[in-house]
């Protein structure tokens, strides 16, 4: 059931080489696992039923791919042997019509307060509303 309010934006991050937007088209649901930062657990632990995320392709690519929808609120993480952890579910959601470099993100003025921008780093972050409008018109993608 996806929450009735309106959804919350994030960020979620990936090297291609361990999930890419490829895999996660092929296995349309899959468990975002593996964090290990504790704010991007914290981040992690604030998304609901229904948010929206942009998938980012780090390392070498550097670029928003596509966009998922969360399905399962933050679980145990059973990659965890420490049990501190957890994980959210997703689905795929929409592959953005032009892919987004961090380069050109970091071209945007108005998009230079984003976490991706500031705290490069980070693997899993919040997105206003206006920059994830911003970043889908940048990419030729409406979403529903």
């Amino acid at each position: 059931m996806i929450s009735p309010s309106s959804p919350s934006f994030w960020l979620l991050k990936s090297e291609p080489e361990t999930w890419s937007w490829d895999d996660q088209k092929s296995q349309d649901t899959t468990s975002w696992d593996g964090v290990r930062n504790y704010q991007a657990a914290g981040n992690m632990k604030k998304m609901r039923l229904g948010d929206l995320a942009f998938f980012y392709h780090s390392g070498k690519e550097r670029q928003i791919v596509g966009i998922v929808r969360i399905i399962q609120t933050y679980a145990s993480d059973p990659t965890d042997p420490s049990g501190r952890f957890g994980m959210v579910g997703v689905r795929f959601e929409k592959e953005l019509n032009e892919s987004i470099s961090l380069e050109r993100i970091k071209s945007e003025n108005c998009l230079q307060h984003i976490a991706l921008v500031r705290q490069s780093r980070l693997s899993v972050m919040p997105i206003d509303e206006f920059s994830w409008n911003y970043l889908c018109a940048l990419s030729k993608t409406r979403v529903p």
